[in-house]
């Protein structure tokens, strides 16, 4: 049987609790109308469109969601968003599943994604904004590919798009205490989540 099918109802009722206390959002608001699967940008890259993974939600199967490429692919563009009859707010949803893989230790379906995420953000909160250079060599040391995009890098340095040495910006602590500020609310969803849970049992 494929991974994806082999459900864990535990898993479920922890994730689908944890992703509508913190995103806000009803997930049986849904009636699949398919509006958000016609318009998103991502449709033909993904294994699950935005409206099978809302479904998945709704029939308590969590790890079906978690498993597929469609929660890594997704770009929060909000065009699904826009188009739902319903108002509901699709990238909540998505970043709050994302959220509750990472803190479980869940595999991503697209390893790549969530360590380009990592580095991205730890650059973002030591220097204050995105420094190049540390993200694709944080990003090739991490995922292994220590050669990806070297054939654009050095045209890219020679033009002086990419700087050696990052730029420090004004204001780095403020950065800093928003980065502690989103951890800390982060941690309180996780707290509450996991109490409504308990107490739903």
């Amino acid at each position: 049987m494929p991974d994806a099918l082999r459900l864990n109802p535990a898993v479920s009722r922890d994730a689908i609790c944890f992703v509508e206390t913190t995103s806000g959002q009803s997930l049986h608001d849904c009636y699949q109308c398919g509006k958000c699967a016609a318009g998103c940008p991502l449709a033909r890259a993904t294994d699950l469109s935005p409206q099978q993974i809302i479904r998945a939600l709704q029939l308590g199967q969590a790890d079906v969601a978690l498993d597929s490429r469609g929660l890594w692919l997704c770009v929060g563009c909000q065009t699904c968003v826009t188009r739902c009859p319903c108002e509901i707010d699709l990238p909540r949803v998505m970043d709050a599943l994302r959220v509750w893989a990472m803190a479980n230790g869940r595999r991503s379906a697209q390893r790549e994604v969530p360590i380009f995420h990592r580095v991205f953000l730890k650059t973002v909160e030591l220097l204050g904004r995105a420094y190049e250079v540390g993200v694709v060599g944080g990003f090739n040391t991490l995922s292994g590919h220590l050669l990806g995009s070297a054939d654009l890098g050095w045209p890219m340095f020679v033009r002086g798009k990419l700087k050696p040495i990052p730029r420090h910006i004004r204001g780095r602590a403020q950065v800093a205490a928003i980065f502690e500020r989103a951890e800390a609310m982060r941690a309180s969803e996780i707290t509450a989540a996991r109490k409504a849970e308990g107490a739903a049992r």
